[in-house]
């Protein structure tokens, strides 16, 4: 989990599911193989939209974080200015449906 932007309004983290050495196991040669898992489970990249303003959050995963992944990689080569980024997180925050909720 990366933040990759944070301000008085929103609020962008990066969320990777990346297998780690605790997933892996060792076959009988030593060489490392991935666990089988218990229970099938999904790999869930994404990007996590907070709008501080209204309390809101989205989830993107699937063709909605690779478009997403499009903006971030024109930020990386045309640095915008805060108020392009905001705009363009705006546009997102729209699709926020679920209320924050501090654990």
């Amino acid at each position: 989990m990366h933040t990759l932007y944070d301000s008085d309004t929103y609020s962008v983290t990066h969320m990777l599911a990346n297998a780690t050495d605790t997933d892996l196991a060792n076959d009988a040669t030593g060489k490392k193989t991935a666990k089988k898992p218990a229970a099938p489970t999904l790999a869930r990249h994404g990007f996590e939209i907070v709008d501080k303003r209204n309390n809101k959050e989205v989830y993107l995963d699937g063709s909605w974080a690779e478009l997403f992944q499009l903006h971030i990689s024109a930020w990386q080569q045309n640095t915008p200015s805060q108020e392009e980024v905001e705009d363009t997180l705006e546009q997102y925050a729209e699709l926020a449906q679920n209320p924050v909720i501090v654990h």
